[in-house]
């Protein structure tokens, strides 16, 4: 068993889509009519599958953020990809290094929600396991 995707329901899917298009995600697909409204789904360059799916009905904009704390996003290079974020119109936190080649920097989407860029320290798995909680 494994995670898919996350469904975020966004408010104006044009500018979410420049917005996440900006942080380097590609659209892969739609799905045009569900009960939830359209679906839009997204893909980051370096990973194999689907990760996010924008959820947006006009008739149901976003009206609290509260459930959702936030979503993180792993990069290679934090200052090139606050650099290249900049250079879009994205604004990023300043970097805060959490700890031995551990970074991280915050940015916020146009509905409010908050994304945490992660650099992870050089031969870290791609992902956080067990073994950073040791």
């Amino acid at each position: 068993m494994r995670m898919l995707h996350f469904g975020l329901r966004v408010t104006d899917i044009e500018r979410s889509l420049a917005f996440y298009a900006a942080l380097g995600y590609a659209e892969v697909g739609r799905v045009p009519e569900t009960s939830f409204g359209s679906l839009t789904m997204l893909q980051l360059p370096d990973d194999p599958f689907i990760s996010l799916e924008l959820v947006h009905d006009p008739a149901r904009p976003v009206e609290d953020i509260g459930a959702v704390n936030h979503l993180v996003v792993q990069v290679d290079d934090l200052e090139a990809t606050i650099a290249d974020l900049a250079a879009k119109g994205v604004t990023a936190e300043p970097l805060a290094e959490l700890g031995p080649g551990m970074r991280t920097s915050w940015l916020t989407d146009p509905d409010g929600y908050r994304i945490e860029l992660v650099q992870w320290p050089p031969g870290h798995p791609a992902g956080m396991t067990a073994a950073d909680f040791a």
